[in-house]
Parts: structure tokens; C-alpha cells; sequence
């Protein structure tokens, strides 16, 4: 079972620079992308989306932010929001329920320019953490995917020193990230490759940063740990363009 999460900067846009032919290529039986910037009504989707369905979850605000997931199966249940109205209205968390596991498609708060907004993310990172925690108490595993806004490591950014205090790679924002791990999750990526450097899936779009691949692993796969031992695999996909971000991938057994 093949699940791919993908930052797409624009639903509209993407679909015109190659998500269709992504999705007949990759055929993935989930496909979760966030910053939609669109609302379903406003997406004319192409017979390529024709076997999947699809649940929405907008912004308030017209053109921002927002998740969409596409999946081939039914759902047993789904919940747009964490139940927390000043988080909800922007849009970034959509949770499915299915037989064997819960899916999280979330698209984190930048913390903006001089982490401006860094006391608002800090408060969103524990919100999402215990709401993580509490689908686990179900027993179920649990798996969220999505543009987490952090690179956790050094080794997860190209430039550590010069972004120490940048939107993030702030001390807080790698600490937030950590707390969420320590409560039992597992960075699926670095559980397959733990030291693999030069692995990014977000690039700048100024100075030929991709080319150069000066980027950010800031999108992720978590799993709890009663789901980890029916991963096999982990991927991210920097040769499919169409955003500032690609395709990560995971495979279940």
C-alpha cells in the first residue's frame, strides 16, 4: 500500500504542471496534499482522480493554506480540524479513520519572518502533539504525514549555521519536533536511513537553490510505534517538480 504526501503550493497550479501524470505514474492508493489554496468547489479535478475520493479541508481565508486527501478506499470515519476553533479556521489538519489505522494530513504554521509567529506555532505544536497522543490511546496506529514547517537535524537542512534562527531551524521549532518524537513516534525517513545526507524535499525558489539542491527536509511521515513494524519503506522524490516542494512516499507491508 503505496501512501505519497506532497506540499503541491497551489492545488490549480499544480495540476497544470504534472500532478495528473504523478498520479497516473505513482497510483498510489492515498495521496495527501497540503496548501491546496482552493476550496473543492473551486478544483476541476481530471479523470485521472476519477477512481479516488476526496475530503477537503479549506481555509477560512479564501487562497490559503488548506489539505485535501485522495484516497481509493472509504474511509471508516473523517474529522477535519483538532476541535480547537482559533487552530481550525486555517484549515491544516484533516484525520481519516480507516480499518487498521488513523491518517493525519497536516500542513504545520510557518513561524513566518523573525519568528514573528513563533509563540502561535509553539502553541500549535503542542495542540497537534496531543491530539497525535490521543488517536493513539485508541490503540490503532497512528500515521500523519504532511509539511511539518521544521528541518529537525542538521542534517536535514544544508545550511544549519546560516538558518540557525530562521523560521524552521529555530531552537524552538526543532525542540517542538523532538517532543513529538519522544512521545513514540518515528520519523519513518530516518528510520531507513538514519545518516543519508543531502536528502531535502523543500528548495527556495530564489538563487537556483534546487538545482544546487541547497534545501530542507521540512515533510515527513511519522508513525506510532505499533505501526512502524508494517513500514517498509520510505522515500522522497526531488526529480518530480511541479512545487517548491516534492513528493514524499511511504509503503506499507
Amino acid at each position: 500500500m503505496k501512501l505519497i504526501s506532497w506540499n503541491v503550493n497551489g492545488i490549480r497550479s499544480a495540476l497544470g504542471k504534472g500532478l495528473p501524470e504523478f498520479m497516473t505514474s505513482e497510483h498510489p492508493e492515498i495521496l495527501c496534499l497540503q496548501e491546496t489554496k482552493a476550496r473543492e468547489e473551486q478544483v476541476a479535478l481530471p479523470l485521472e482522480f476519477g477512481g479516488y475520493r476526496s475530503y477537503w479541508n479549506s481555509a477560512d481565508k479564501p487562497g490559503y493554506s488548506g489539505v485535501v486527501v485522495f484516497t481509493r478506499d472509504e474511509p471508516l470515519s473523517v474529522r477535519r480540524g483538532m476541535g480547537i476553533d482559533h487552530h481550525d479556521k486555517e484549515g491544516r489538519v484533516l484525520t481519516l479513520e480507516y480499518p487498521d489505522f488513523h491518517l493525519v494530513n497536516v500542513y504545520t504554521p510557518n513561524a513566518q519572518d523573525e519568528l514573528r509567529r513563533l509563540p502561535y506555532r509553539m502553541e500549535w505544536d503542542e495542540a497537534f502533539r496531543l491530539y497525535l497522543g490521543g488517536l493513539a490511546k485508541t490503540g490503532k496506529p497512528v500515521i500523519f504525514c504532511g509539511d511539518l514547517n521544521v528541518a529537525h537535524q542538521e542534517i536535514d537542512i544544508a545550511r544549519p549555521k546560516d538558518n540557525r534562527k530562521s523560521a524552521g531551524f529555530s531552537d524552538e521549532e526543532r525542540a517542538g519536533f523532538g517532543m513529538l518524537l519522544e512521545s513514540g513516534f518515528h520519523d519513518t525517513f530516518r528510520h531507513f536511513y538514519p545518516d543519508k545526507k543531502d536528502a531535502y524535499s523543500w528548495w527556495s525558489m530564489r538563487g537556483g537553490a534546487r538545482a544546487r539542491n541547497v534545501g530542507w527536509r521540512i515533510d515527513y511521515f511519522g508513525v506510532s510505534p505499533n505501526g512502524i513494524g508494517g513500514v517498509k519503506s520510505a522515500e522522497i522524490l526531488p526529480h518530480i517538480t511541479g512545487s517548491d516542494h516534492c513528493p514524499v512516499t511511504l509503503t506499507l507491508g
